[in-house]
């Protein structure tokens, strides 16, 4: 037991380093005034059954600043609540409503809405934004201005990771730790595999030439991990981009209740790791490093408690470089153990065909 404990801390305080390293490193999209972009950039939005985002989301996207030449492209997506209604209250010289088509077969919804989107747009920036976000004046322009300076094609803007009920505040600090503590995002950015990829289809921004050039969502129609699947297909066609710090500049409040939640990810967890072999492996090594060195400590193992106060320290160090949720750090063994939960309920719902979100089939 004490050799199984002391390699568990040795591969805890690896990813303690890790996440240090990313801490002090990471690329970070600052809320600041900038001067004026002169580039055209397209903001755009789809929206499915988003009534209670509309007003928010609206109002963020039209307050946009440092764009001295943008519109806002928003698409409902066959909406069966009064999302029309919302968005027609709003109007602007630089606004643009459309409604989507009917789902052509193959295609899952979101990527047709975002692929209908892009169809819509000549600018050279394309900016993809979920209904739940909400970004700061400077969001758009300081991501671009920050692309500009690394010349990259893409940026994915981490945003800010909201959690307010109990199951929300265990569950959505992994989204940011997991690759904070997981990827050496210099190293990725230089070696630019698409193994290595970390993308947030959240808040993505992606020139539309290398868009095009790689097929867009039309290329990747029926992945469900849409957002990742981007970034590789860029990735793969020779384009360079990656993730940065966004939470000083948006913040996105995915789900709501606990319902959502578990529905949410379960659509989505049977895709994450390519495989049964791949999720079963996903969580072993969950377990291994983040549920069994608690458990070696309570039965004595000192170095069992070093191993989970290294997760922890893990844990703090992100939510405090990302200002999201701090106090369920000490409770990531339980944070380990829902999402081990969720990845085996995906799977047992994809098998048996009952995967659905917003109404659709997955």
């Amino acid at each position: 037991m004490q050799i199984l404990a002391e390699f568990l801390l040795g591969l805890n305080l690896l990813i303690l380093a890790i996440t240090v390293l990313n801490v002090l490193t990471v690329r970070e999209v600052k809320n600041r005034e900038i001067p004026d972009l002169l580039d055209s950039v397209s903001i755009l939005i789809p929206l499915r059954n988003e009534s209670q985002n509309v007003l928010g989301l609206m109002e963020s996207v039209l307050n946009q600043k440092g764009l001295s030449n943008f519109e806002i492209v928003a698409l409902d997506d066959s909406s069966s609540d009064d999302t029309a209604e919302q968005i027609s209250q709003f109007s602007a010289a630089n606004l643009f409503v459309h409604s989507g088509l009917e789902l052509p077969f193959g295609w899952l919804g979101k990527n047709f809405a975002c692929h209908q989107l892009a169809q819509k747009s000549q600018a050279k920036y394309l900016v993809f934004v979920d209904a739940d976000v909400r970004l700061s004046p400077y969001a758009v322009s300081s991501s671009i201005a920050l692309m500009e300076r690394l010349d990259w094609d893409f940026i994915s803007p981490y945003p800010r990771q909201l959690a307010i009920s109990f199951l929300e505040r265990l569950a959505q600090p992994l989204l940011q730790w997991s690759w904070f503590a997981s990827l050496p995002l210099r190293l990725a950015e230089k070696l630019s595999r698409p193994s290595m990829v970390v993308a947030n289809g959240q808040f993505l921004i992606v020139k539309r030439e290398a868009y095009l050039k790689t097929g867009g969502h039309e290329a990747i129609k029926s992945e469900v991990l849409d957002d990742l699947e981007l970034g590789r297909l860029l990735v793969r066609g020779g384009f360079s981009g990656g993730v940065a710090d966004g939470s000083k500049v948006a913040i996105c409040r995915m789900y709501s209740n606990a319902v959502e939640l578990i529905e949410g990810y379960s659509k989505s967890q049977w895709r994450a790791f390519v495989s049964p072999i791949g999720a079963a492996i996903a969580i072993v090594i969950l377990f291994s490093s983040s549920i069994l060195p608690l458990a070696l400590g309570l039965s004595g193992e000192v170095s069992g408690w070093y191993g989970y106060f290294a997760l922890v320290a893990s844990r703090l160090l992100v939510a405090s470089k990302t200002n999201s949720v701090v106090s369920s750090a000490s409770m990531h063994p339980l944070s380990a153990g829902l999402w081990i939960y969720l990845i085996i309920h995906s799977w047992y719902r994809k098998s048996r065909g009952e995967l659905v979100w917003r109404g659709r089939q997955i």
